[in-house]
């Protein structure tokens, strides 16, 4: 597994954001789709503990949580717009959990890389609650990223290469048909 930390990837005009909003797979999957969007890793980030696994990061004892790490284009679709996805791709209003998954590896964390994004994601935040998108107030955590590990590959595109198995079928999919009424006009390719 890689460790990396990178904000912004210079010679292609790429940044980085990185999201934990519960599984991992359900928000690579809701970013995956997104015209600007090149490549999003799953891994753990947040965490005390050095060589994050899945198997270490699910016992909850890591400090780790599942995260997403997003290579973006911000001249296609900017850091701000990103945010406004990940607060629609989730529940943040729920404390270390997201639907079935509990525990603090499935917290809502937004881990900012510089102090631009920092200053950018208390401003949504801040929206979001003047404009009580949510009945219930947001929890989500914001911290800056000290590492990114990448996760094991068979965690990697998981719904993208399981589309059948039930828990994408349960938990994903209505995630994905959410995210491509809201943001429609985001999409590489209109929905089928």
């Amino acid at each position: 597994m890689e460790e990396l930390t990178p904000i912004r990837e210079a010679e292609r005009n790429l940044e980085f954001a990185v999201f934990g909003g519960g599984c991992f797979w359900c928000i690579e999957a809701v970013f995956s789709e997104l015209r600007g969007v090149e490549r999003v890793d799953v891994g753990y980030a947040g965490g005390h503990t050095e060589n994050p696994t899945y198997k270490k990061v699910c016992t909850g004892t890591t400090g780790h949580a599942e995260v997403v790490r997003i290579a973006f284009d911000p001249r296609t679709i900017p850091y701000h717009d990103l945010l406004l996805v990940f607060f629609h791709a989730h529940d943040p209003t729920t404390l270390n959990q997201q639907g079935p998954d509990k525990g603090t590896q499935y917290r809502s964390v937004v881990l900012y890389g510089d102090e631009l994004q920092r200053f950018m994601a208390q401003q949504v935040l801040a929206e979001m609650e003047a404009e009580r998108v949510w009945s219930k107030p947001i929890v989500t955590e914001l911290a800056p990223l000290q590492a990114f590990t990448k996760a094991e590959e068979s965690h990697q595109a998981y719904f993208a290469r399981n589309p059948e198995k039930q828990y994408c079928q349960a938990v994903i999919s209505p995630k994905i048909l959410k995210m491509r009424r809201l943001f429609a006009e985001r999409l590489k390719s209109p929905p089928a």
